[in-house]
């Protein structure tokens, strides 16, 4: 079986730690192309099998450069249907913010943020939190990949996760300026030092940090700060109550003594406080049952709050479109498959 493209170098002008990966599946078989692209892409987000998979033609480039400790891609691709699911984040340790830029094609649908359901053609960038769940449906595109690390979102946008999943149309000059430097920057890359790679790319991190602020209402400015400090401070309280039966909307309410609009307004690009809490727990629930595999499910649902078995169950699929038993499930195989590639390059180096 012939194997897909891959080559890996660091040109002169660039110190060794901005390697470049270039890596592409069209001259492998048809039948291993999106196969190898799976794998290729696998260790971030999984690819979602679609009908003849295996007797079309797939084609997919990318190109990779690593920057320090900045992660920059080029890709061009088919159509995909990607996946970061609950059991994906229980059991890996990626947890960047990723910034990805359309020069051509667009996401067609997308979930798990707050614009759901059906795209416009015209989305053309998109934010995710690689902590959070999502799926996103997208054609044939060539896509501009920012992959920035929690600390350096977080230190611009007061409550960051709160742009998980959110698109930009480019209808406006602000969104134009972006894309036009993004893709300045991925023509001019091959031939940039490692100083003036490092400071484009920051460049172009700040003006879609600054837009995304924009669009979330995250500004800078005093009484935005008031509010984050606000809008923390009833964070960290659900936090550290999620095992307390009585934590409700109303307890946060008394707790924070704040009138009731301005509360809600607060959460309310998180779906409300109540969906807020509810989606905490679940992604405690998530995490606890990976952590205890032996634990049963009905006490990870009352511990946390749930009435019943059914009543977690039902929120839990609603949220993450699977079964607890069968979040724990596909954990378990991803754990399983991870120690046995560890055992295989270990048994590798001792021969």
């Amino acid at each position: 079986m012939s194997k897909p493209a891959s080559v890996i170098f660091a040109p002169k002008h660039l110190s060794s730690r901005n390697a470049h990966d270039h890596f592409e599946v069209s001259s492998g078989p048809v039948a291993n192309q999106l196969l190898a692209w799976r794998e290729r892409v696998g260790h971030v987000i999984d690819v979602l099998p679609r009908s003849q998979v295996t007797s079309t033609h797939f084609n997919a480039s990318i190109d990779r450069y690593k920057l320090g400790d900045r992660v920059f891609t080029d890709c061009s691709s088919d159509a995909l249907l990607l996946d970061r699911s609950i059991a994906r984040i229980s059991t890996d340790k990626v947890r960047d913010y990723v910034f990805q830029v359309f020069t051509q094609g667009a996401i067609e649908s997308i979930r798990g943020g707050p614009q759901e359901s059906g795209t416009s053609a015209m989305a053309s960038i998109v934010a995710m939190d690689m902590n959070q769940p999502i799926r996103m449906s997208r054609g044939r595109c060539r896509v501009l990949t920012f992959f920035v690390s929690r600390p350096v979102v977080e230190a611009a946008l007061p409550h960051a996760e709160s742009i998980h999943g959110r698109v930009f149309e480019n209808t406006t000059p602000m969104t134009q300026l972006m894309i036009e430097h993004v893709a300045a920057f991925s023509r001019k890359l091959p031939s940039m030092t490692s100083v003036e790679a490092a400071a484009t790319f920051d460049t172009a991190v700040q003006l879609i940090l600054a837009a995304f602020s924009k669009q979330a209402k995250l500004g800078g400015h005093v009484r935005a700060a008031a509010r984050s400090a606000i809008f923390d401070k009833a964070r960290r309280y659900v936090q550290n109550n999620l095992y307390q039966p009585w934590l409700t909307p109303e307890y946060v309410l008394m707790a924070m003594q704040l009138p009731r609009a301005t509360l809600y307004r607060l959460f309310q690009h998180e779906g409300g406080l109540g969906r807020y809490i509810l989606n905490c727990r679940l992604r405690e629930a998530a995490d606890e049952l990976v952590r205890y595999p032996d634990r049963q499910v009905i006490e990870i649902a009352y511990s946390l709050g749930f009435n019943s078995a059914s009543a977690f169950t039902r929120a839990f699929r609603r949220r993450y479109d699977l079964a607890p038993q069968d979040h724990r499930l596909l954990a378990a195989q991803r754990i399983g498959k991870a120690m046995q590639g560890n055992r295989n390059v270990a048994g590798l180096i001792d021969q």
